[in-house]
């Protein structure tokens, strides 16, 4: 039997073209290989799994190519990888140093890749700073880290830094769906966006939840088949629930949140949810501001349908009750009445409208 590979392996980029939604890093980087303005030491930062590692083993692979005839030559010698949340004591940069003085035995540079830089002692950081500051010639250090402000200001000082983004779920639908064409998966455009949108702007995440689902589903992603999996709730069920919210049906309503409690929904993540539901809607309702709704084309006509319905001082209203309820979640000690009340002055919005416009008759 052939052993899997996951597809955040199987589809790492190998260039900097097939790298997703970090154009601005990796033409700078080519820019600066091209005119030989390339740094000795930089510092790569953002979330995880957006492409950080990935682009510091391009970038040692391409600046160690000119001069070489043969493309597939990864120059895994020149390469050093030091995870600096297991590495991270004087001793260990010690041995780095020393290993550093030493010339590549091929190619031009050896490129140390040093993980999770934010996990080095003080001592550490200090027993690095003069070689950081002043490496030989061939030699040029990559630092890669999730959390830049735990790093001391003397270290960024020395690096040309690099602030990678959050994988925008557009990019990230369209990497799944070139993902699945390759394993001649068929999907339904929302089961896609689902899976982008629960990585939440990692690239690796959304291609391992991807794997996970597929091996659910086979080969025909469908929504309802990716929600089912992944146990999240779409926006099927906030639409339903703001139809309620406005025929002011509240013995509805509290039933159809018992039943997304009884299928294993978390009350927070509901209402957290709802506030989100009530955003869209608002941005729905102008052409000018739909771009920053994140959702496929037939989605955004469900929107625009229920957005017509609303009135724009009724979904600020509803946004600021469904936030006080997040806001309130926590410390709350009846956490379903709280989302219950919720719900309830939410179907009383309109309702409590018509009222004063009888008394006021």
């Amino acid at each position: 039997m052939e052993q899997f590979v996951v597809s955040a392996r199987k589809y790492r980029p190998q260039t900097f073209k097939d790298v997703v939604g970090q154009q601005a890093i990796t033409n700078t980087l080519l820019n600066a290989i091209e005119t030989n303005h390339l740094a000795s030491a930089l510092l790569f930062t953002g979330p995880r799994g957006v492409g950080k590692t990935t682009c510091a083993r391009i970038l040692a692979r391409k600046i160690n190519q000119p001069g070489y005839d043969d493309p597939n030559e990864d120059f895994a010698f020149n390469v050093f990888e030091l995870d600096a949340a297991s590495n991270n004591s004087v001793e260990d940069i010690r041995n780095l140093i020393d290993q550093v003085r030493i010339p590549p035995q091929t190619g031009q540079y050896k490129v140390y890749i040093i993980d999770e830089v934010h996990m080095l002692s003080q001592a550490a950081f200090n027993a690095f700073l003069k070689t950081l500051e002043e490496p030989p010639k061939h030699a040029i250090f990559i630092l890669a880290t999730t959390e830049k402000h735990k790093i001391i200001p003397t270290i960024l000082s020395r690096c040309q830094i690099f602030d990678f983004k959050r994988i925008t779920v557009k990019d990230a639908k369209e990497h799944l769906a070139e993902v699945a064409q390759s394993q001649g998966v068929t999907f339904e455009d929302d089961a896609l966006h689902i899976i982008a949108l629960k990585a939440d702007g990692a690239m690796r995440d959304a291609l391992s939840i991807f794997d996970r689902v597929v091996s659910y589903c086979g080969n025909n992603l469908t929504r309802a088949a990716v929600t089912e999996n992944l146990n999240v709730l779409d926006y099927e069920t906030y639409l339903q629930m703001t139809d309620l919210i406005l025929a002011n049906k509240i013995p509805d309503l509290l039933m159809a949140y018992n039943d997304i409690l009884s299928r294993g929904f978390d009350g927070h993540h509901f209402i957290t949810g709802m506030a989100s539901h009530f955003r869209d809607l608002l941005v729905s309702k102008t052409p000018s501001t739909l771009t920053l709704l994140e959702a496929g084309e037939q989605v955004q006509q469900l929107y625009a349908i229920q957005a017509q319905k609303t009135s724009a001082e009724f979904l600020l209203k509803a946004i600021e009750i469904a936030n006080d309820c997040d806001l309130r979640y926590k410390v709350s000690q009846n956490q379903r009445l709280l989302v219950e009340l919720c719900l309830m002055q939410l179907a009383s919005i309109t309702f409590d409208g018509e009222k004063k416009k009888l008394t006021d008759l």
